[in-house]
């Protein structure tokens, strides 16, 4: 489990749930065979010791995203306070668009994110598709006691006979089949006897409800497909709506915490375990589903299709690109396990839909850092600055030491040493000819501070034949060295970051922005390629200090004036850095 945030956990409606179940002993009772299993399998178990069991249920058909961020946070954080345990479950059910590699990806981002899932001495690891000899079994349960059969409608004529909102839906000529026959079919298809779409399993419920998903559902299709754990073991595989249920009882959930699209099916979540528990299969007290608003934030698009169509047409470098809203994407864009949790526990938990503004998850990122990421100079778009009287001041000495804290508010951490020489490297934008006022940077007659070095007049600049500025001029005022008792002799309003250019290291720094130009991209179905930031990112040669030439993939830093920033995670290297801006210093969309 993760270590406890240093933000106090917020009350909201799901804490105010279980502590009321945990009040009343709803889930006391429980027992807990160290695997799960039915009620069987459970009754000759030993007395649950998690209080609660929640569960993480991602289907593995891609990279997790932001969006699954705050239900990683919700789940594993509940199970966590609650003296619970939260499963890392599989949602396998549909073979055709699942993969290993998924799999493996959202294994590592939930870990990633601060979270694990052993616990009382035990993995949570799980997968829907181990429960499928299960799942077929409470199928045949619900034929033999009619409450399913097995329809060979098309799936046309079942679209057309559901219903509508304001209309009842008709009887399939099949529903009152013996179930001895829909039995028998039940078996033919899984054993292979039918073709893709010649029939499906429904449940029998209510074709008047006012609820659609209540209109005898289909629980079982048939997909002839490789399956990533089972292989080509079935033919035949469970609906999510019916597999949901039966694998939060066969784990033990107490709570099973949805978002609000699945609160339609709650009807039939309880449904299929009242059934089943009426059977035998499956034991009081069952799991209850709650459900909450899921993460809307702007700037983004969080469409699963979506996201793979940016990948797969070549928008962006791939899943981890770091302008994407996956997690492995956000992760290397630079963003920390910490800040995403503290976004997650800003946002909230409620049952209302509401859209989160992109700036929020990026002042955490900032709240995270700013007390944590190293400081470092760097010059992002360079141009010479040649001090004229170095030779005078120091002769025979090629440069001067200079040193500065690691982080300002952490001396623990040491200092971080540079060279200042004759010629350093400074920002375009730190010299103009002709300085509008309020302006305190270099012109010709003005004063400015080097950080951590002197204080030094600007005299003038050098240009080439186009008129280019390619040197700035200036001299070095004398006893001005920070951090000396001189220093202070010379009162100065501007102070500018520079690099030497002796021992001053040539990076690439990638400039990341939004993806998209406005705030929500797909909006009333337009094309959200349409809206793209052609200027999302751009790639710069800069100086850096010294010490940043070894800096590791994944480390962070606060390159002053600019923002933060992360050596990237696959393309940094040693003696060959590569900068990637997580965050600004501060919020340059803000109105």
């Amino acid at each position: 489990m993760s270590d406890r945030s240093s933000v106090a956990p917020a009350s909201n409606f799901l804490r105010a749930v279980i502590e009321k179940d945990l009040g009343a002993h709803t889930y006391a009772s429980r027992r807990w065979a160290r695997s799960p299993g039915d009620a069987a399998h459970h009754a000759a178990g030993e007395p649950d010791p998690a209080k609660i069991r929640t569960r993480f249920p991602p289907e593995p058909n891609g990279y997790l995203h932001i969006g699954h961020a705050k239900s990683i946070c919700l789940n594993f954080g509940l199970a966590r306070d609650y003296d619970g345990v939260c499963h890392m479950r599989f949602d396998d059910t549909n073979p055709e668009k699942e993969s290993v590699e998924y799999v493996e990806s959202i294994k590592d981002s939930v870990q990633w994110l601060g979270f694990g899932w052993n616990a009382y001495g035990a993995s949570h690891l799980y997968f829907a598709s181990d429960y499928f000899d299960f799942m077929y079994r409470a199928a045949e349960y619900l034929i033999e006691a009619g409450h399913a059969y097995m329809d060979e409608q098309t799936p046309d004529e079942m679209r057309a006979s559901r219903g509508t909102l304001t209309e009842p839906g008709k009887a399939s000529p099949w529903r009152d089949r013996p179930r001895e026959e829909s039995l028998a079919l039940f078996r033919a298809m899984r054993d292979g006897r039918h073709a893709d779409g010649a029939m499906v399993l429904r449940a029998k419920i209510d074709m008047a409800s006012p609820n659609i998903n209540l209109r005898d559902p289909a629980i079982y299709r048939i997909k002839r497909a490789h399956h990533h754990n089972t292989g080509d073991t079935w033919c035949i595989y469970p609906m999510y709506t019916y597999a949901h249920p039966l694998e939060d009882a066969l784990e033990g959930i107490t709570h099973s915490i949805c978002t609000l699209e699945f609160e339609d099916q709650r009807p039939f979540y309880d449904w299929v375990l009242e059934r089943l528990a009426e059977g035998g299969l499956l034991a009081h007290p069952l799991p209850k589903q709650y459900e909450f608003a899921r993460l809307n934030l702007t700037y983004v698009v969080t469409s699963k299709r979506k996201l793979m169509q940016l990948v797969t047409e070549g928008h962006v470098s791939g899943w981890d690109d770091p302008r994407m809203p996956t997690l492995v994407g956000l992760r290397r864009r630079g963003y920390t396990p910490a800040a995403i949790q503290l976004f997650a526990e800003r946002i909230g938990v409620s049952k209302a839909d509401s859209w989160i503004d992109y700036s929020t998850l990026e002042g955490a990122l900032r709240d995270d850092l700013d007390g944590r990421a190293a400081r470092a100079m760097a010059v992002l778009d360079p141009v010479k600055l040649k001090l004229t009287n170095w030779d005078a001041l120091f002769a025979g000495r090629e440069s001067e030491a200079c040193s500065a804290p690691v982080h300002p508010h952490h001396p623990e951490h040491g200092q971080r040493s540079f060279n200042l020489a004759r010629e350093v490297w400074i920002e375009r934008e730190d010299f103009m000819e002709e300085a509008p006022k309020g302006y305190h940077r270099l012109f010709p007659g003005n004063r400015t501070r080097l950080k951590y070095g002197y204080v030094i007049e600007c005299t003038g600049c050098e240009k080439d034949a186009d008129g280019r500025i390619t040197a700035v001029l200036a001299t070095i005022v004398p006893d001005t060295k920070s951090g000396t008792p001189g220093a202070d002799s010379v009162k100065v309003k501007g102070v500018i970051t520079w690099v030497g250019a002796l021992d001053g290291v040539t990076a690439e720094v990638r400039l990341y922005d939004r993806l998209f130009t406005e705030a929500h991209p797909d909006a009333g179905g337009r094309d959200f390629l349409t809206v793209m930031n052609v200027d999302s990112v751009k790639s710069v040669q800069a100086i850096v200090e010294p010490g940043l030439a070894t800096a590791a993939p994944d480390d962070r830093f606060q390159f002053e004036r600019h923002g933060y920033f992360v050596a990237d995670r696959k393309d940094s290297a040693p003696g060959l850095p590569v900068f990637n801006r997580a965050v600004t210093l501060k919020d340059s969309w803000g109105k």
